[in-house]
């Protein structure tokens, strides 16, 4: 039977599916506009935010008085230079509403987005971020100038204005938050979505994040005029992306960790395709190379990314050095196909004590408890000598950490972590020596040592993210470290096709009344505005625009 405080029939003027993110974002902005919404949620209580909760929390903001006062230059056009440069967008069907999505978002975060979010109390922290710095030329993929702003709270710092927005609507009656509610179909009647249907899950007191039953104690029904799909991609399945593993890639890892909790699973997709939606670009994903296992896990497989500086040497699996431009913190997508060509799932960080006090970070608003506390006084810890105390925490606990105090016992460290692969530890002697020669002129033929001197001209960089240029067999700045890498499934680029109204549009490309998407699910916008990569920050400022898009055009159905 239906647990008795969530009756089987409900109605509201919009539903929305997923309690992430662009699902708050979405029903916030429905509920601004004096309409009544139900957000149906498969998940316990504990896990409302979703995703997002758990983020870094940095965003893609473009010419911010955060860069200004760095010195960073930036403007709308050489911001779209980068974004259509790394998006490489190449079909003419699939990319057409995902183009019009990338201008409308470039014009968002180049113009109200950063107001919009000041006046609901967002602040960030004042050193810019430059993620995916690319390193090819102007015309290539990558960011030319740091855009990547930490949000002062993370990602419960960009969640919590909506969160407080939907909990005062439901105080007043006007918001309804059914979760253990998992929508099994959606409502189509004379061809338009009308509701949804699920099954009401049995109470589970789960952790956010964790692992939660799937027992069923009832049905339900959800009617309304507009029902948005917020409900996030694929990649805690891990089958899908499997399945959806693109040839360019090479082969998928055998091994893989997650980068989410296993409920984001991609059943929406394939629902709300059966409800007439077109999904399109289902091959553009975006996972990481730099995954360490969790030493203290959440979910199943549960791996965090490493956020790197420039230093750090990167092997792979048999320890030949990676080709240029294949530089820590460069190349997303250019690391991954790289790698899986190999024919081996991990490779390796090798750095000193000096590089990972100042280069690493982890991703995650659990692994930086000064930023997501607001901790002004733990947050000042970072300048003292030694890394961050979870960074140093993984270094003691984590399972692909390594610390020796010469090379040749760091060498065999790394061979003896991975027995079964043929490790060629006088390669990889040979690339750190070679390495260390060059460090012995201001100048060099050595691509990353050139690109991290140049790295530290930026003032943010020189204060807290690339250490300063050394050796990494300099005694000084031992120990030495090696780092096992694995795949971290991450985003899904491609989802429902959305026009800029974001309805879901179907097969013949006209849009399916009464159906909307926000977020991953609707690759972020259009079906994949990110094309086939990302400049980062982008992920949950495309949740923030497409929720906004959709519950702003939802709320006028």
């Amino acid at each position: 039977m239906p647990q008795p405080h969530a009756p089987s029939h409900l109605a509201a003027d919009a539903i929305v599916i997923g309690a992430g993110l662009a699902g708050l974002v979405a029903a916030a902005e429905l509920l601004e506009a004096g309409r009544s919404v139900i957000v149906l949620e498969q998940e316990p209580e504990a896990s409302l935010g979703g995703q997002a909760w758990w983020a870094f929390g940095g965003l893609f903001l473009i010419d911010s008085p955060e860069q200004r006062r760095l010195g960073v230059r930036d403007s709308l056009e050489l911001a779209r230079q980068d974004w259509y440069a790394s998006a490489g967008f190449d079909r003419d069907d699939e990319d057409l509403w995902a183009r019009r999505w990338a201008d409308a978002y470039l014009e968002f975060a180049a113009g109200e987005k950063r107001a919009w979010l000041h006046g609901m109390g967002v602040r960030w922290f004042p050193v810019v971020g430059w993620a995916e710095r690319g390193g090819g030329t102007a015309m290539t993929h990558g960011n030319s100038v740091p855009r990547f702003h930490i949000t002062w709270g993370t990602g419960p710092g960009v969640v919590a204005p909506f969160i407080a927005r939907v909990r005062a609507a439901q105080a007043t009656g006007r918001a309804t938050l059914a979760f253990r509610h998992r929508v099994d179909e959606l409502v189509v009647e004379d061809g338009a979505v009308v509701g949804a249907r699920g099954a009401v899950l049995t109470p589970d007191p789960a952790a956010r994040g964790a692992a939660s039953g799937r027992g069923v104690a009832g049905e339900f029904e959800a009617r309304a005029a507009s029902v948005i799909v917020a409900s996030g991609g694929i990649g805690g399945n891990h089958d899908m992306v499997r399945a959806q593993w693109p040839a360019r890639l090479g082969s998928p890892p055998e091994h893989m960790l997650s980068g989410v909790p296993a409920h984001v699973d991609g059943r929406m997709l394939a629902i709300s395709e059966r409800a007439g939606g077109r999904l399109v670009n289902g091959d553009r994903m975006w996972h990481y190379v730099e995954g360490i296992e969790n030493w203290d896990p959440i979910w199943a497989r549960h791996g965090i990314r490493i956020l790197p500086g420039p230093s750090s040497i990167w092997l792979d699996a048999t320890g030949k050095r990676l080709p240029t431009p294949l530089f820590p913190g460069f190349d997303t997508l250019g690391t991954l196909e790289h790698l899986r060509k190999t024919g081996h799932d991990h490779s390796w960080f090798v750095l000193t004590q000096k590089i990972i006090e100042k280069e690493f970070a982890l991703s995650g608003s659990e692994q930086n408890p000064d930023l997501t506390g607001k901790d002004v006084p733990l947050l000042l810890e970072r300048i003292k000598k030694g890394a961050p105390g979870p960074v140093e925490a993984f270094k003691r606990n984590g399972a692909d950490f390594i610390v020796a105090d010469d090379l040749d016992e760091l060498l065999r460290g790394m061979a003896e972590l991975e027995p079964e692969v043929p490790f060629d530890a006088e390669r990889a002697r040979a690339e750190i020596v070679a390495r260390d020669r060059e460090m012995a002129n201001e100048f060099t033929k050595d691509s990353q040592v050139a690109a991290l001197r140049q790295a530290r001209n930026y003032k943010g960089d020189k204060l807290i993210r690339v250490a300063s240029p050394h050796r990494i067999l300099d005694p000084a700045a031992g120990p030495l470290i090696a780092v096992r890498l694995h795949v971290l499934t991450r985003k899904s680029l491609g989802g429902l096709q959305t026009d800029l109204s974001a309805r879901v549009l179907g097969a013949d490309g006209t849009p399916v009344p009464g159906l909307y998407a926000a977020g991953e699910a609707a690759g972020f916008g259009g079906g994949g505005m990110h094309g086939y990569r990302s400049l980062e920050g982008t992920f949950l400022g495309g949740c923030l625009f497409s929720g906004r898009v959709a519950g702003r055009a939802a709320a006028e159905n």
